[in-house]
């Protein structure tokens, strides 16, 4: 057997002989209509994406109202908000993909649109920059370690709790 010099995956057959594998779950190719015209198979995922979108944002900037950050201060809303977003996120995901089976376009209006808008890693990203401007670089470094560490903690352990409820549920009833 000849071993290759080539990295995985450099010199295999490419093109039709090569198996495809799918860029989007939600768009099928062997579909006549969205294969002619995706663009038009994407205008409903483009809006309720929007739609979502401007409901998650405006729910986080109802929170920033509500739980106002004072100048200076650590960014105590903004870290609650993308820890508890993730966490939905991982209940979400759980759900569509293991107890039902959801709309086309529930996805990428809620998943996308609401989870997407109403978590603000760009937020976070100026926080960290107003912190260390500001002459609290432990902080913003804290803040910048902290954030990610909390935000795939909530997802993990609401998708794994997620996990368990679908399951003792499907042992309950049958």
């Amino acid at each position: 057997m000849k071993r290759s010099s080539q990295p995985p995956g450099v010199g295999e057959p490419t093109g039709p002989a090569a198996p495809a594998e799918p860029t989007d779950p939600d768009v099928d190719l062997r579909v006549p209509a969205q294969r002619a015209a995706p663009w038009r198979a994407q205008v409903p995922v483009v809006g309720v994406v929007a739609l979502g979108g401007a409901i998650g944002a405006s729910v986080r900037y109802g929170a920033s109202l509500a739980w106002p950050v004072a100048e200076g201060g650590f960014p105590w809303t903004t870290l609650w908000v993308n820890g508890a977003g993730c966490a939905v996120i991982g209940v979400f995901m759980v759900v569509i993909s293991d107890a039902w089976a959801a709309h086309r376009l529930v996805r990428p209006f809620f998943g996308t649109g609401v989870l997407g808008g109403f978590t603000t890693f760009s937020t976070y990203a100026v926080d960290v920059e107003r912190l260390v401007d500001g002459g609290r670089a432990r902080t913003g470094l804290l803040y910048l370690g902290l954030t990610p560490v909390i935000a795939l903690a909530a997802v993990w352990s609401a998708a794994w709790l997620t996990r368990r409820a679908v399951a003792w549920r499907a042992w309950r009833q049958g």
